[in-house]
């Protein structure tokens, strides 16, 4: 008995109908990915803070975490600034601007504890600190022994969206309360029965 395989017009066909499945396909998988990207910078400048607060509490000194842009954004080094737009952060004494490069320690200045690239999120995603005003830049946040806020002017919002503004992706924010209590939450969220609620919702 003669076996059969395809015929040319037979794979061309399952080659378009693929292709266009593919089409429809990909703007869904790319909002995803972001999306996932989002979700992963957002829980990793909350172990940030978190860390930050607990090493504060343990140490009974004051320790910052700082936002941080870099060159590039999968080498942590010394070419970096505190900044309030970094994916990137480090948890120190002092300001680690031009010294993320170097290694923990409790007598080097910045005294690091510990750092994270931004690279999880391929510069995929945004970050923006802001004051509790919500609207003006901040970079910093220092807890004292107790676990409370001491600085004048302190990070205490962080929201991290996607990189396309005309693209509607799953925000998420993160608040870090006077009391230096960290919250991870949703700014689209209005309900306030539900706990993702943020204390004040986006507008838009």
């Amino acid at each position: 008995m003669r076996e059969r395989g395809f015929s040319l017009i037979e794979l061309l066909v399952t080659i378009t109908v693929f292709a266009l499945i593919l089409t429809v396909a990909m703007p869904t998988l790319g909002t995803w990915m972001d999306n996932t990207r989002i979700r992963n910078t957002a829980e990793a400048l909350q172990n940030g803070l978190q860390t930050a607060r607990s090493e504060a509490v343990r140490r009974n000194q004051n320790i910052s975490f700082y936002l941080v842009s870099l060159t590039n954004p999968g080498v942590m080094d010394n070419n970096c600034s505190v900044s309030a737009t970094g994916s990137a952060w480090v948890v120190s004494v002092d300001s680690p601007a031009t010294k993320c490069g170097s290694a923990p320690s409790t007598t080097v200045a910045p005294k690091i504890v510990e750092a994270r690239t931004g690279n999880d999120a391929g510069g995929k995603v945004k970050v923006s600190g802001l004051l509790a005003d919500g609207t003006s830049a901040a970079e910093t946040v220092t807890f004292n022994g107790f676990g409370r806020i001491t600085n004048t002017s302190p990070l205490a919002r962080i929201d991290i969206k996607g990189p396309d503004d005309s693209v509607t992706y799953r925000k998420l924010r993160l608040e870090i309360t006077r009391a230096g209590a960290v919250r991870m939450c949703d700014p689209k969220v209005t309900d306030s029965t539900d706990p993702r609620k943020c204390t004040v919702p986006d507008a838009t």
